[in-house]
């Protein structure tokens, strides 16, 4: 059962990622979803509702991308249907300040609008609890009828009705394609269209604006009561800073009087997809049974957190995220500048989920070119060993989730590349190898975050840096220093970002080393999505470690223990040791796995499928240690 259907458009937001300037000025662009049913089905997702969506998309590389991001968001794609001739929308917007937001449709015989009667499914609509339409769909005849006919198979299953009035003149045909920034015109045809489905809905939400075209009325108070003249719904008006109203029977005299919930003054920075923020957290409250006063809260809070950041379901916040939020309350205006807010929205929409880790760690630059040069091998060899290598974690993972590699972009290049979009998790390096203190690769220049813009999202930033807590005080600052400039460039990308810490060849080391390392990072604000660690040597030494994670950060991914070359057995029993942690998911080992087979194979002494092979095999031997101590340890627990 859904709690709801969304239905409607479907789009790929660009986003001008430059702020201030011009659309025609916008030098580069951030990807995300969009479309308003689309917005809302991701962003109901996010606060804990069960949502689906009935669209189209291209049958091309935009339309998976939506396809994917629903998927990843929690959202059900069975009514998100494959057009085979017409392309997914687009719609490219800018940010010129805190008044204007210029946009572009590109909807020419676009795929959502092909949505048509026969892609509605009775057994998918009666299988929700709500069908929530908006109204752009209802612009055209065969848009129309497929929603008319969802919308009436949801009343005769019981179900709730709603809709977003989401009126955009231009989609209506009223405007050139100048004007997709165009909120309002008036139109005879479209207040007829309305009010001829209004009586279908039993919650109808708008702007002012909106009101006024489906009332026939710039007169705010008179065109709801137009409204109401022909629909029973509940009917919520946004009022931008003012929050927004409801009204359950009667149209008082005056918006003030209608049932209102709680506004929340914080700084406008981008309006745009601010209404589909509003209706997710509408819908949650509505569809949980709260009352008007806490699902208009809810609302409200929502649509801050949108008209604060940048984009439209990424703004939108987790259901994790808007509890902490109504209960702490605002400290900056700027929702996109608190810290403490931003990490727990980072770390509750970060997509993927990855409780278990197997990860083959090949990213070894200095040890190979060392192994080269021992065996009288041109390092232009290590390239294709590392092809070897990842055919090798592909052949033990076979399609299944929970296995993940590390690889460098330097030496292993072909071998990431070969890796992107196959379901592995991917880490990739930037550290100097062996540099203490920390230095990165020159690829990374001076501004780590203009050569991390250049990384797919999937590969997470992994930075080893030899710490230990009583270095002296310059070269901690200087390490330290490092790392969270890096952390801070990995985060304005939307990279997760992995570190790992070895102190042990930096200094003695006790059960309290490693969690001082952890709780210092913590301190000066670096919050990794994945810690990688190495074999500690007791039980509360890692005790200690996990401890000082979940303390300052309940939604890290997790920690992974490395291998340092280790022989099977010593490997094993360490493994067995972190497996009674919940919060280690695994492991990242390499040289256990690969190190004699690149020997033999950089000195000619055996084949590219033999070396596959037996890497494979000890690789899978690692993973069926892990999955055998890890259930030991969780039925001993």
């Amino acid at each position: 059962m859904l709690d709801v259907i969304t239905i409607g458009r479907s789009s790929v937001d660009l986003y001008g990622a430059q702020v201030g300037g011009r659309l025609e000025d916008m030098a580069s662009f951030r990807k995300y979803i969009g479309g308003s049913p689309t917005n809302m089905a991701a962003g109901t997702a996010r606060l804990g509702l069960k949502s689906g969506l009935i669209t189209r998309v291209g049958d091309e590389h935009m339309g998976r991308f939506i396809r994917e991001q629903l998927i990843a968001e929690g959202v059900d794609v069975t009514g998100v249907k494959t057009d085979p001739e017409r392309l997914t929308a687009l719609v490219i917007l800018g940010i010129r300040d805190q008044h204007q937001f210029p946009l572009i449709f590109y909807r020419e015989n676009c795929a959502d609008m092909a949505l048509s009667e026969d892609d509605i499914d009775p057994a998918y609509i009666a299988g929700s609890r709500c069908v929530t339409a908006t109204g752009t769909h209802l612009s055209h005849p065969r848009t129309e009828a497929a929603v008319l006919k969802a919308v009436r198979l949801a009343r005769d299953n019981g179900a709730k009705t709603a809709l977003d009035i989401d009126y955009r003149p231009n989609l209506w045909g009223l405007a050139g394609h100048g004007a997709g920034e165009s909120r309002y015109i008036a139109s005879a045809a479209v207040t007829q269209k309305l009010q001829s489905t209004l009586h279908l809905f039993d919650l109808i939400v708008g702007t002012e604006e909106e009101f006024h075209i489906a009332g026939g009325t710039t007169d705010t108070v008179a065109a709801l009561r137009a409204v109401r003249a022909v629909s029973n719904a509940t009917l919520v008006c946004k009022r931008g800073p003012m929050g927004a109203a409801a009204f359950e029977g009667a149209i008082p005299d005056s918006l003030d009087d209608g049932i209102s919930g709680p506004g929340f003054p914080i700084e406008v920075f981008n309006v745009l997809g601010a209404g589909d923020g509003f209706m997710s957290g509408l819908l949650r409250g509505w569809l949980r049974g709260e009352d008007w006063v806490t699902s208009l809260t809810y609302a409200n809070a929502c649509g801050a957190f949108a008209v604060s950041r940048h984009g439209c379901t990424p703004a939108y916040p987790s259901w994790e995220e808007l509890q902490f939020f109504l209960k702490r309350g605002i400290v900056t205006p700027a929702l996109r500048h608190d810290t403490e807010l931003e990490q727990i929205h980072w770390a509750t929409t970060r997509k993927g989920q990855w409780p278990h880790m197997r990860v083959f760690a090949f990213d070894h630059r200095m040890q190979l070119e060392d192994m080269a040069d021992q065996a009288g091998a041109p390092r232009e060899r290590i390239g294709p060993f590392k092809s070897l290598c990842l055919r090798a974690a592909q052949r033990v993972a076979d399609g299944k989730a929970g296995y993940g590699i590390l690889c460098d972009g330097r030496l292993g290049r072909e071998a990431l590349h070969a890796a992107a979009g196959t379901g592995l998790w991917i880490g990739r390096p930037v550290e100097r190898p062996g540099s203490r203190p920390l230095e990165l690769e020159a690829e990374l220049g001076l501004d780590y975050g203009t050569a991390l813009a250049e990384w797919p999202v999937e590969h997470v930033v992994k930075v080893l840096c030899f710490y230990h807590p009583d270095d002296d005080a310059g070269l901690k600052a200087r390490q330290e220093e490092t790392v969270k400039r890096l952390a801070e460039a990995a985060r304005r990308n939307n990279l997760e970002f992995l570190l790992e810490i070895i102190a042990s060849k930096a200094g003695p080391v006790d059960d309290t080393t490693t969690a001082r390392v952890i709780e210092r990072f913590y301190e000066i604000g670096v919050f990794p999505d994945w810690w990688k660690l190495e074999p500690l040597r007791s039980k509360t030494a890692w005790r200690n470690a996990v401890e000082a994670v979940s303390r300052n950060d309940p939604h890290t991914r997790g920690i992974v223990v490395l291998g340092l070359d280790a022989p099977l057995e010593e490997l094993s029993a360490s493994l067995r040791m972190a497996a009674a942690f919940d919060l280690v998911k695994g492991f990242a080992v390499g040289r256990t796995i690969f190190g004699d087979v690149a020997r033999r194979w950089l000195a000619g002494e055996t084949g590219d499928e033999d070396a596959v092979t037996e890497m494979a095999e000890k690789y899978r031997m690692l993973c069926d240690i892990w999955d055998r101590v890890r259930t030991q340890e969780g039925q001993a627990s």
